[in-house]
């Protein structure tokens, strides 16, 4: 079953200095945080920011390239979680095919902000996140599900 879900918000995690993505569905029910890169934070930030740039990033290359090819991102999926490491497709429709491409998520979420188009998981993630070793190695995992917990939408860094 998949949950959809929105990005809510970019910020640095407080114990590591890292950036991350914070999911959350519409019901505000379930959170899910996703650790990226700084490169990838940033191109996410910058579609968040409503920032243009005089030459097209990486994700909107491949939206032009998807689009002048016939292909349409309909949505992305996270749909697993494996060793701290989260997988997502990007599902593209192209004529009466569809198509399962894999993507890192914070390429395929940094996409779908510009291809404005629905971001899913996987109820299965969320089941392995529990349990799962999903942030980097040296954060205290007790102290990180209590500041997670408490985050308010204020908090964030980058709201949507």
């Amino acid at each position: 079953m998949l949950i959809e879900m929105a990005v809510k918000g970019l910020m640095v995690d407080p114990l590591t200095n890292l950036p991350i993505i914070i999911l959350r569905d519409e019901t505000n029910e379930r959170v899910l945080p996703i650790w990226v890169g700084p490169v990838e934070a940033n191109a996410i930030a910058l579609q968040v920011e409503n920032v243009s740039t005089p030459r097209p990033m990486t994700h909107d290359l491949l939206r032009h390239v998807l689009t002048e090819m016939g292909g349409t991102l309909t949505r992305v999926i996270i749909h697993d979680l494996q060793e701290s490491t989260f997988y997502a497709y990007l599902e593209i429709q192209q004529g009466e095919e569809r198509l399962l491409i894999d993507a890192r998520p914070s390429d395929a979420l940094a996409l779908s902000l510009r291809a404005k188009v629905p971001i899913f998981v996987n109820v299965s993630v969320f089941e392995h996140a529990r349990g799962a070793d999903v942030a980097p190695q040296q954060v205290d995992q007790e102290r990180l599900q209590r500041w997670l917990e408490s985050l308010d939408p204020d908090d964030l860094g980058y709201k949507m």
